[in-house]
């Protein structure tokens, strides 16, 4: 099964995508994985990207299709892939499509998993960090004691990107350049929407039941 999972910041698409690719034994795919590992590896195309991400700048379009059309052709994407964070652009849906039609792997659905602007603040406004590593929820995973890591009794903090007025502008810059997608994708009859309001486990087993469909 060849898929695309779609979702806002905090939507939990992460945290889907990896249960899912445990489930399903299929790659879980992001570009950011992509990138690095090329870079790690000194590739051709990593030592390209490495150019543009050294001066803080966006990987071209060009170089990210290849980096994915190399990933994709990989010998554990023989019974599918998880595509996550790509394409993010209508130039990039349309590099995609021709790709995965020269390689035979076409999409079998694009998954979108839709979480109101007002559940996503919540959710990501809500997150405290410590700079152990350790992370909490002020509603859905707090620490023992209010403000202080479980781990080390250090001073939680709230990260810049999780107070509102940040994540708001992400949310509206995110639905800007996303909805053509979206549009993008239910033209071509393959976008399926998920509701991700629900408990986590209740999302996965509607996803499922979506990824079953492709067996």
């Amino acid at each position: 099964m060849n898929i695309a999972l779609f979702g806002p910041p905090g939507a939990g698409k992460g945290t889907q995508a990896k249960e899912l690719s445990k489930k399903y034994s299929i790659p879980h795919i992001s570009t950011g994985d992509i990138l690095r590992a090329n870079v790690r590896d000194g590739t051709e195309l990593g030592l390209k990207a490495k150019q543009y991400m050294d001066k803080g700048e966006l990987v071209p379009d060009e170089v990210l299709i290849g980096l994915i059309r190399n990933r994709l052709t990989g010998s554990d994407c023989e019974t599918g892939y998880l595509l996550d964070g790509y394409p993010r652009t209508i130039p990039q849906a349309d590099a995609l499509t021709d790709i995965l039609k020269e390689i035979s792997k076409p999409l079998d659905a694009v998954i979108n998993i839709e979480v109101s602007d007002d559940e996503l603040v919540k959710r990501l406004s809500g997150r405290r960090s410590c700079a152990c590593g350790e992370s909490y929820h002020v509603m859905f995973n707090p620490p023992e004691k209010d403000g202080i890591c479980n781990a080390c009794g250090a001073d939680l903090y709230q990260r810049d990107d999780d107070k509102e007025e940040v994540i708001r502008q992400r949310l509206a810059v995110y639905n800007e350049k996303t909805k053509p997608l979206i549009n993008y994708y239910d033209d071509a009859g393959i976008l399926v929407n998920i509701d991700g309001t629900g408990v986590v486990d209740a999302v996965f087993a509607d996803i499922c039941k979506v990824m079953n469909q492709f067996k």
